[in-house]
């Protein structure tokens, strides 16, 4: 009977509190304390990957890379960014959630070897750590919304009539070259026919002064 009773209250106070967050537009979920917990600065002990866990799937779905800037974390979802300071040198790295963990007391954050080696903690292994969400990320050297333009004036440059392109120019040379030894040809071959007649035409005077030279001779 008293059992039946408390589970009976314990209905009625879970009914009360599922109202409340309707009306409030809030979930039950916002009201856990890790969820709240994570949204401020976390500091506490901070550890890396062993080697022979790297090409293994994560909790998200991809493949642990030594040299990706990821880490684990418990709460907070896949994909957040999260800034790991170590305050005992002063560096600091910007990693990406995708894998659950750590597990073990004490530790808030399981680090990537690469993003251990930046913070400088490979050699100790476990340092104390501060972690906080990234909200704005500063790119170096981002632009302006506004940016001036110099006024460019942009029209056509037909270019000269006297001026001719360069290929027309090889195109003639080329063709002054190939007329040159036809035209040459030409010369010799009216030469030897103009040197060919006049023989011909001496042929016959040189026969008829014979003939007269014959008689002449027999008188």
């Amino acid at each position: 009977m008293a059992s039946a009773v408390r589970n009976w209250k314990l209905r009625l106070v879970l009914t009360i509190m599922l109202h409340l967050g309707a009306a409030a537009n809030i979930s039950l979920f916002t009201l856990h304390p890790s969820l709240l917990h994570a949204q401020d600065v976390q500091e506490g002990k901070a550890s890396y990957y062993a080697k022979k866990f790297f090409g293994r799937m994560t909790a998200s779905g991809e493949r642990l890379h030594k040299d990706s800037m990821t880490c684990a974390h418990r709460t907070y979802p896949f994909g957040t960014l999260l800034n790991v300071y170590n305050p005992a040198n002063g560096r600091s790295v910007i990693v990406r959630v995708t894998d659950r963990g750590p597990y073990v007391r004490g530790r808030i954050i399981d680090l990537s070897w690469r993003a251990a080696k930046e913070l400088g903690i490979t050699a100790q292994g476990v340092a104390t750590v501060t972690v906080q969400k990234v909200s704005n990320i500063i790119v170096p050297y981002l632009p302006s919304d506004e940016i001036d333009l110099p006024e460019l004036e942009l029209e056509t440059n037909e270019g000269s009539t006297d001026v001719t392109p360069y290929w027309q120019d090889m195109k003639k040379d080329l063709q002054e070259s190939q007329q040159a030894p036809s035209s040459s040809k030409s010369t010799h071959s009216q030469t030897k026919t103009t040197q060919a007649k006049g023989t011909q035409s001496k042929a016959p005077t040189s026969g008829a002064e014979s003939a007269q030279k014959t008689p002449a001779s027999g008188k």
